[in-house]
């Protein structure tokens, strides 16, 4: 074995922490799981490394790279666990991040309202500066008013500072001397400035991002020094990478200065790692659905590319940052089913979380769950979990699910069955605001579940949205951990102005690709990323001049204005239906990413097992959608090889996730190890 041939991806969820590694020579693949440490992450991603490298017989030297997807940050949003923090802005604009833009969070709720800012109203300060809308001075930076902030800062003892001015991001000199002057005179304080963390128009938002940012910066700033230390101290070839919210890794320095692009550090690794399967499956148009114990994530990938948002809610709080676009929704395998005033029959989003679990678990659960429901209908395997290892307590699911249909007055299969289908209903609603909401029609995509529970309910899915096509990764249950080994190293550069898109203009927008571009040029330079390794990707924010929020459109080069409009027209007609050749036209911003390649996967190798005619390990019975259950052979899949043909009913076992083939179904194990199925009784 040479040295630095293995690659591991480390996704952090709140359950388990999940590793994937792959030996890049001879394309070997190794799993493991081990629980997560919520008090310190880096112990479970450290005792992860560690028992795998004693799973495969390997020094931990020869791992060559480690790229970790986190929920840190977001767990400290949710759970307010960040630093004390405080916020120096305009004079005038103090109340800023708590006035917002005055809509409501819940359209019909009168009463709900949004979260209060991280930094109270007494930890908020105004120093005497003011940038105008074309970047000009109009009043001068006072540090004598700086210096009495710095003294309220030093007496209240803070442990962070966000610093945001009006139009910072056309002119951030008095940012950068407010930071190099509170740096100076409190040397331990965490510093963000807007015009670092997100240089764009919409004060509300881009002051939110950075209070947010520097909320997470002590906590996030310890956890990545201590695991870069740890990892170094065992793999001191490897370098490390951390999953930033668009998808791309980052490095270590930049993560802990930066902790609020991990805000969807995992599902971003689970969109990257769909693409590479779907890829190696030759499939372009892919709906992903990626359930979990508590939530379901789904994006859509067209043409192999997924879309990014740039507004976002994160714990209740307004994000612009370049995100993966991702809808998520409170349905997982640990989701409660109750009952409202009614007697109607509700799933979630209350979760059963890890502790105490699905009933099932044997953790003390005492509510019926989704992973109950599976478990009454035959879905589950009767020997548990993680290949056998997390054993099951079928009793506890039927008392659970049993009692419910007491007082439904049904019998429990039938309270089950309900559970999952009411399951079902919530997750479609969330894949129809990604498709159907946005103008692209499911059923031209292929439905790709992952996550621990995503293909046992693929089925449901597909069925209700009209797909007839449903692609199961090779290893669904840990693809974020897949998706953080094919993931690039990428750097996101923006250019916040509004330009209207006419021909004199033309100009302009070239000098704002050539700043972008050189600062792309120089980070390829600071990590070291060879020149054949080199991509960029480009894009145009715009809107019609009387529009208040713009499209993304992506480009290949910065083309004339005149094709400029004609895309921006396309993509407003399959947005909005129409569009309106004569209306003006402005460009809001310019965004270029850099991003620096890493070497293909190799396919996966097949196990030593695998056959074309598997046998079934068992049979056992299974409820479907008839009104008995159906005895389904059982197989396990690493008793498959590629080209490997079944028709349903079945059940396929495998360490991370189980799979049902309902009946008339057919699947056939592709090149790449994955399995595709054709859907059969598309009446049902």
């Amino acid at each position: 074995m040479k040295t630095g041939s293995w690659t591991v991806g480390v996704d952090v969820g709140g359950t388990f922490t999940d590793l994937c590694a792959v030996d890049q020579q001879t394309g070997q693949v190794a799993l493991h799981k081990v629980s997560s440490t919520p008090a310190n992450p880096a112990a479970a991603i450290i005792a992860g490394l560690e028992g795998l490298a004693a799973k495969i017989g390997i020094d931990l030297a020869d791992v060559s790279a480690v790229a970790h997807g986190t929920t840190v940050a977001t767990n400290a949003l949710i759970q307010r666990r960040g630093a004390r923090v405080a916020m120096v802005t305009t004079r005038n604009f103090r109340d800023l991040v708590e006035i917002g833009r005055q809509i409501r969070p819940r359209m019909y709720d009168l009463k709900a309202d949004f979260p209060m800012p991280l930094a109270p109203r007494e930890l908020r300060f105004e120093v005497d500066e003011r940038v105008g809308p074309a970047g000009e001075v109009i009043t001068p930076l006072d540090m004598a008013s700086v210096d009495a902030v710095i003294d309220r800062l030093r007496a209240e003892e803070v442990e962070a500072v966000a610093i945001a001015f009006l139009f910072a991001y056309l002119n951030p000199a008095h940012e950068r001397a407010v930071k190099a002057r509170i740096a100076a005179a409190l040397p331990g304080v965490a510093i963000s400035t807007s015009s670092e963390v997100q240089p764009e128009f919409r004060e509300y938002e881009r002051s939110s991002t950075t209070l947010l940012n520097a909320y997470l910066q002590p906590t996030f700033s310890t956890y990545m020094t201590t695991l870069k230390d740890e990892v170094a101290a065992r793999s001191p070839g490897a370098t490390l990478g951390v999953n930033q919210s668009n998808g791309g890794l980052m490095s270590v320095d930049t993560a802990r200065d930066f902790p609020i692009r991990t805000a969807l550090s995992g599902p971003a690794a689970g969109a990257m790692g769909a693409i590479h399967t779907a890829r190696a499956s030759g499939l372009s148009s892919i709906i992903t659905f990626d359930v979990g114990g508590t939530s379901a994530d789904v994006a859509l990938i067209r043409d192999l590319q997924v879309k990014l948002s740039f507004d976002r809610d994160v714990a209740g709080f307004p994000v612009r940052m370049p995100m993966v676009d991702i809808n998520t929704v409170g349905a997982g395998g640990g989701s409660i089913a109750w009952q409202d005033r009614d007697g109607l029959l509700k799933v979630g989003p209350a979760s059963a979380g890890a502790q105490p679990g699905p009933a099932c678990y044997g953790r003390g659960g005492t509510d019926p769950t989704v992973t109950d429901a599976n478990v009454v209908l035959g879905r589950l395997s009767t020997r548990g979990l993680l290949g056998g290892t997390m054993s099951l307590d079928t009793d506890a699911s039927f008392r659970v699910v049993g009692g419910m249909a007491t007082q439904l007055g049904l019998s429990v299969e039938q309270v089950a069955r309900g559970i999952l289908e009411i399951m079902s209903a919530n997750m479609v609603r969330a894949i129809r605001a990604i498709s159907v909401e946005r103008g692209h029609d499911p059923r031209d995509f292929v439905l790709m579940p992952f996550g621990g529970a995503g293909p046992l309910h693929a089925e449901g899915c597909a069925r209700a949205l009209g797909i007839t096509q449903i692609l199961i990764p090779l290893l669904p249950g840990i693809l974020c951990a897949q998706g953080l080994l094919v993931s690039d190293r990428s750097e996101s550069f923006v250019r916040s102005k509004r330009i209207a898109a006419r021909d004199e203009n033309a100009g302009a927008l070239a000098e704002m690709v050539s700043a972008m571009q050189a600062e792309a040029d120089d980070w390829w330079a600071r990590e070291n990323i060879a020149p054949a390794d080199r991509k960029v990707q480009l894009a145009a924010d715009m809107r019609y001049a009387s529009q208040n929020y713009e499209l993304q459109i992506t480009l290949d080069a910065l083309p004339g204005i005149a094709t400029l409009k004609q895309m921006f027209f396309a993509a407003h007609a399959q947005a909005y239906g129409f569009f309106n050749p004569d209306d003006p036209v402005d460009v809001v911003a310019l965004r270029l990413t850099a991003i620096g390649t890493r070497p293909a996967l190799e396919a996966p190798a097949q196990s030593g097992t695998a056959t074309a005619a598997p046998q079934p390990r068992s049979h056992r019975p299974v409820w479907f959608y008839g009104a008995a259950p159906i005895t389904a052979p059982v197989y396990d899949r690493a008793d498959f090889a590629a080209g490997t043909t079944l028709s349903g009913p079945a059940v396929i076992d495998q360490f991370d996730a189980t799979l049902l083939l309902f009946p008339g179904d057919t699947a056939r194990v592709d090149d790449a190890l994955n399995i595709l199925i054709q859907r059969g009784n598309l009446d049902l």
